[in-house]
């Protein structure tokens, strides 16, 4: 590593990049690897495709490198332990056959250093690794949502925002049970998704469809796993399982001076995105966003109440 001339990354940017190659992600550590050289090795400079063409192992030693630089420019003393990278090697190999860049993993004790007790949750559960042998207790015990033990699929934010709170309601804590939640953006998304992830993951995967995905769910039935589970709803999309009376409740607390009129729109059968489509452009606010409107559900759920039965048996599918 001679003569190498490196821009120190910020703290800030150390704890970005750990987040990056703690996430629940493939591929993640070429990525991060490559983002770090590009963005701050000054000497020698390397092209896109002359770092495509490193091995593994030269790509890791250049970026520990420049994050140890980035350590000791910060006042912090690298640790050259190594424990927590064997923690962390354990519980990838557990959840997903491994490549190689998996197994050419950086010095993550001395990043632990930079990490609060307010972080995101995969850098808590690494931050955990290094303090506790019992990984799952702690889990438990601090909300962490790692290790991961599930995987869900969804087509949208509102069942990834909505069904951890709902879970909690019914007594299964999504962060607690190591539950992780993936968001598609589609039914043929999701199908996809899922033929990326069965290639390697060991998890169980719980596929949530809407009810007009049957096509999907006939592609993605040929490749299920005997550990995995699909569920087709039986109306509609996700908005459609939500209580009336927790919509009511909701619109009523976001929006002052509800109207008869509106009060009845929303009590309409026509399918619910429609009729808060609807209610939004006639009150002459903003286009209806779903996710917007899941974080102000996601407020008010407050009792059993508030979830619909079929929204328990999700949850209990999951839960199983």
């Amino acid at each position: 590593m001679d003569n190498i001339k490196v821009k120190p990354l910020t703290k800030e940017q150390l704890i970005i990049s750990t987040d990056r190659l703690t996430r629940f992600k493939k591929g993640k550590y070429l990525r991060v690897f490559c983002d770090i050289i590009t963005s701050n090795l000054i000497y020698p400079k390397y092209k896109k495709f002359e770092l495509e063409q490193m091995e593994a192992a030269e790509l890791r030693d250049l970026a520990q490198f420049i994050i140890n630089s980035s350590l000791e420019n910060s006042g912090y003393v690298c640790e050259g332990d190594f424990g927590v990278n064997k923690k962390l090697l354990e519980y990838e190999t557990s959840v997903s056959k491994l490549d190689e860049y998996t197994k050419t993993l950086i010095d993550y004790k001395s990043l632990v250093k930079l990490i609060d007790d307010n972080a995101v949750k995969n850098l808590r559960w690494l931050k955990a690794l290094a303090e506790t042998d019992d990984i799952k207790q702690a889990r438990r015990d601090f909300s962490l949502g790692f290790p991961v033990e599930k995987v869900i699929i969804v087509e949208g934010a509102t069942e990834e925002i909505l069904l951890p709170e709902f879970g909690k309601i019914c007594g299964y804590d999504f962060d607690k049970e190591g539950v992780y939640i993936l968001s598609a953006g589609g039914k043929n998304q999701v199908v996809k998704m899922y033929y990326k992830l069965v290639e390697d993951l060991k998890l169980p995967i719980f596929v949530l469809l809407d009810k007009d995905a049957k096509e999907n769910l006939d592609e993605i039935t040929p490749r299920l796993r005997k550990i995995d589970r699909i569920h087709l709803l039986e109306c509609g999309e996700f908005e459609d399982l939500l209580p009336q009376n927790l919509i009511n409740r909701t619109i009523e607390y976001e929006f002052s001076n509800i109207s008869i009129i509106e009060k009845d729109l929303l009590n309409s059968k026509e399918p619910r995105t429609k009729v808060l489509e609807e209610f939004f452009r006639t009150r002459g606010m903003h286009e209806f966003k779903k996710a917007e409107f899941a974080g102000m559900i996601k407020n008010r759920i407050k009792s059993e109440s508030d979830v619909s039965p079929e929204i328990v048996r999700i949850i209990d599918e999951i839960r199983r």
